[in-house]
């Protein structure tokens, strides 16, 4: 008998628990800071991922600036070690264009053609990490 009354007793604090919350009579879970949408990556055509002067263009595009973190050879830098080979473009462009973690986006930095340019250069034979 005594173990039906303490379970009658744990029901009841469990649905007033429940019911205080749905009433807003609770103190609401802190809310979560949502992350903003991710811009899709455009169609990458294969012709321009082998374009030299695209190619070019990023590389003076990751001299300049993304050595800052990468590092002269995508390594030994602050951010993590690149592993270009088994990327596929649109996962660079999105990286690079909505960011990814401690990166930030660079989408209002650079101009489209830009990040495709480095797109083409992390992907080149030229880009060894």
């Amino acid at each position: 008998m005594r173990s039906i009354v303490l379970i009658v007793l744990l029901i009841t604090a469990l649905e007033a628990g429940f019911t205080e919350q749905v009433m807003g009579q609770s103190p609401a879970p802190a809310a979560t800071e949502a992350e903003p949408p991710r811009d899709p990556p455009p169609a990458i055509p294969p012709a321009l991922l082998k374009d030299t002067a695209m190619i070019t263009q990023g590389e003076k595009l990751w001299q300049d600036q993304c050595t800052h973190c990468h590092g002269a050879r995508a390594y030994p830098g602050k951010a993590p070690k690149l592993q270009p080979r088994t990327y596929k473009p649109e996962f660079v462009w999105d990286r690079v264009h909505n960011g990814f973690r401690a990166m930030p986006p660079w989408k209002d930095v650079y101009k489209p053609e830009e990040v495709l340019a480095l797109v083409a250069y992390v992907l080149s034979d030229d880009f060894f990490p």
